[in-house]
């Protein structure tokens, strides 16, 4: 019997064409894998099944922690942390071209993906990012310019991640079942980059300035950053803009040009 936890925000994935279909998203045969909230360990044991160089799995609720340490004892490529992923160093425990996969708890999501965008070095060690969102957040991640799902998160993802491809699940495939659709993106971190931001914090921060008053024109809080010949410098800024109509490529821009203040 499966029990969840509300506070965990648990929902655990059972349907086999789904996990089938998220494991069959990238090659994991030799390579070294991390798992965010494995749960009951159905992805864990598909991919095992695959072959893995070393599997990492990061656990918070204790209970199911303990479990997976028993289930997987036999297995020398298996290491299991019972640990909070929002504390927990993830980028120390990367190897080369390792492959990350997470079916996310709703609550905390968005800030497991700022935490893996805000990875100090870059380019990471991973080549695959692999994880399922809620549908309306996962639509906000990969909002494009000009459309109603554009703002903070779809500007910072865009900064660091290209989004390989989508797809939705029904909340019919898991236990509990969710009231809404979630939907796996498989994600590949840019390797390079036109714009050079030394610290990611400082496009978060920009970003964060802007959309707080995402309704007003961005001429009180442009001038709050730059000088008047900075703010010359970046084309197509006019100041009677508000902040959905700037391009990501326009925050990268200002964000170049304040770092250098």
């Amino acid at each position: 019997m499966k029990f969840s936890k509300k506070s965990l925000g648990q929902n655990f994935l059972n349907d086999k064409n789904i996990i089938k279909k998220i494991i069959s998203s990238t090659y994991i045969k030799g390579r070294h894998v991390i798992e965010i909230g494995p749960g009951e360990a159905a992805l864990t044991t598909e991919i095992l099944n695959q072959k893995p160089e070393s599997l990492t799995v990061i656990e918070k609720d204790n209970n199911l922690a303990k479990k997976l340490k028993i289930k997987f004892s036999n297995y020398k490529k298996i290491k299991v942390y019972n640990d909070d992923i929002l504390k927990f160093n993830l980028e120390k425990i990367l190897n080369e071209n390792c492959i990350i996969f997470g079916n996310l708890p709703y609550n905390i999501s968005s800030q497991i993906l700022v935490k893996i965008i805000k990875f100090k070095n870059w380019p990471p060690k991973f080549t695959d990012l692999i994880l399922m969102f809620q549908k309306e957040l996962a639509e906000k991640i990969t909002g494009k310019h000009l459309t109603k799902n554009y703002g903070r998160l779809s500007i910072l993802t865009n900064y660091r991640l290209n989004v390989l491809k989508k797809f939705t699940v029904s909340p019919n495939c898991f236990f509990p079942k969710p009231k809404v659709t979630s939907m796996v993106i498989h994600f590949k971190p840019k390797i390079q980059n036109l714009y050079n931001i030394k610290k990611i914090d400082m496009l978060e921060k920009i970003t964060n300035i802007f959309f707080s008053n995402k309704r007003k024109m961005i001429n009180k809080n442009i001038v709050k950053l730059l000088k008047e010949k900075e703010i010359n410098k970046i084309s197509d800024l006019k100041m009677n803009l508000r902040p959905a109509d700037l391009k990501p490529e326009t925050y990268f821009k200002i964000t170049e040009i304040y770092e250098k203040k």
